[in-house]
């Protein structure tokens, strides 16, 4: 299913038109087959931080392997290339896949930093041009989201769960659904993107809007109004009636006006309750949380009676932290005065407009289970691209190398191998580059390092050294693919809280 979408989402004709345009001119001059190599890499680390996450990876399997030029896109390009284009060449094209190129990269969520090789793409000089534009695109976005992802994650802490709910923000349904998988892969436990649960089997999450509660203003839409005990060996029960004893009895015990009570809410948790009485968790801030929370608690504790199992509560305006710890005294006390010990584990979510640093300022005092978060999430509103190149760095074996008067625009050439040095705890200490054909650093030695960019060399000596990128891709396949979904796994199990 999900190979099927990306050939509808990232076909080879999703590229800029002067790919074609210098693929031609190379076919032209006889030199579409020269062996060339490319480097993709950022610059900067995005959001001012330290890191990013490389992500994206297997989409860009997926799309080499299935690289193919229809008789459609053929007869497009002929129509809109110069009519002075010789028709050998969409010959050429009909014929041409990825056969001959050969992918070396970061395994998918791997902590990497900028300037260092992430991807290195050799084969024939007109198909390694000709993927510049997709596979930027692959990878761009998913790294910058899965990244901010990430901070999202170490601003919350290794305990509190954290939600996904940006598709209405997203730029688009396939920003929506990129944002998903890999915000995912960055640390978030569920989306709310059913879409997105299909595809990749994410835990999707969610129960109502505020509009649901907003289209109640009676008891009298309340239908079915009786619901069956969990053990189903009685009759049912007229939950109404149920749910205002219960009510009146906990608007004395906290002092509220039944008065104030708001039918209409009542009857949204009512109808909703007797929906899902094993998924209740209303959002309780349409009128006003002091009176969200009298509704939920009576309505909870009705369903507690017959034997089901409510789940909680959402906060979704005002000050979530503050909100969180009245909430939670106020689930305590039901407990302890009603005999109800499910109230001490019913969870908090708050979802209002969160930021990373409202995240952060969620370290302060508060009782929130559950975090969602959309806009600034999938947007990465701090930094809108992560700005990856791809770079020509080898023709023939030769150098090649792009100079620039902004000096941070200049390319370092020639075919490289990159390694990461390590500590005797096995933290990072930096990446290396070397030339490809340059002996590999080892354990124990101490190397002489120039930093990019800099005159004065650093003296190093690791105690591990791991080759930063793998063959992931030759002759037309993905290789070790075993291996290659084995270290997803693995780093999606370093980023789930709990795990």
């Amino acid at each position: 299913m999900y190979l099927r979408s990306i050939r509808a989402r990232v076909p080879p004709m999703l590229t800029d038109l002067y790919q074609f345009t210098m693929a031609y001119a190379y076919w032209n001059s006889g030199r579409h087959n020269e062996p060339a190599v490319f480097e993709l890499f950022f610059r900067e680390n995005p959001f001012g931080g330290g890191f990013s996450l490389f992500s994206g990876v297997h989409d860009c399997l997926l799309f080499l392997r299935n690289f193919r030029f229809t008789e459609e896109d053929v007869e497009y390009l002929r129509s809109v290339l110069p009519p002075t284009t010789n028709p050998a060449f969409f010959q050429f094209l009909r014929e041409l896949d990825c056969s001959g190129v050969t992918l070396r990269a970061v395994p998918e969520a791997t902590v990497v930093f900028a300037r260092v090789p992430l991807m290195e793409v050799d084969g024939p000089l007109a198909v390694v041009q000709l993927l510049e534009t997709s596979l930027l695109c692959l990878v761009n976005y998913a790294s910058l989201v899965c990244s901010n992802a990430a901070r999202f994650r170490l601003a919350a802490g290794p305990d509190r769960k954290l939600l996904e709910l940006g598709l209405r923000r997203a730029q688009g349904p396939d920003g929506g659904l990129t944002a998903s998988r890999y915000t995912h892969i960055g640390g978030f436990d569920m989306t709310s993107n059913v879409q997105a649960g299909f595809l990749f089997g994410i835990p999707v999450a969610g129960t109502m809007a505020h509009s649901y509660v907003t289209s109640f203003s009676s008891l009298e839409e309340v239908w079915p109004q009786t619901l069956l005990p969990a053990d189903g060996e009685k009759d049912p029960i007229d939950l109404i009636s149920l749910t205002k004893g219960l009510l009146g009895r906990l608007c004395e015990l906290l002092g509220a006006e039944p008065a104030k009570i708001h039918e209409g809410e009542l009857a949204a948790f009512l109808s909703y309750a007797i929906a899902y009485p094993g998924n209740f968790l209303p959002v309780i801030d349409s009128y006003s949380v002091s009176c969200g929370l009298l509704n939920f608690c009576a309505v909870a504790m009705a369903l507690i009676e017959l034997g089901h199992q409510p789940r909680g509560v959402r906060l979704d305006s005002g000050d979530l932290c503050r909100q969180s710890v009245e909430v939670r005294r106020v689930f305590k006390h039901c407990a302890k005065q009603f005999s109800v010990p499910v109230f001490e584990s019913l969870i908090i979510v708050g979802t209002n407009n969160i930021s990373e640093q409202s995240m952060m300022e969620l370290s302060k005092k508060n009782e929130i289970n559950v975090v969602g978060v959309g806009t600034h999430l999938v947007t990465c509103t701090r930094q809108p691209s992560l700005g990856c190149v791809y770079k020509l760095v080898e023709v023939r074996g030769s150098p090649r190398m792009k100079f620039s008067e902004d000096p941070e625009k200049s390319t370092v050439p020639g075919k490289k191998a990159v390694y990461r040095l390590l500590d005797s705890e096995g933290h990072p200490l930096m990446d290396l580059l070397c030339l490809s054909e340059e002996p590999p650093p080892l354990a124990g030695q101490t190397l002489r390092c120039y930093p990019l960019g800099q005159e004065a060399h650093l003296a190093v000596t690791p105690t591990q050294v791991t080759c930063l990128r793998q063959e992931v891709f030759a002759k037309g396949q993905v290789r070790n693919w075993s291996w290659w979904m084995w270290e997803l796994d693995s780093q999606l199990s370093r980023s789930r809280p709990g795990m």
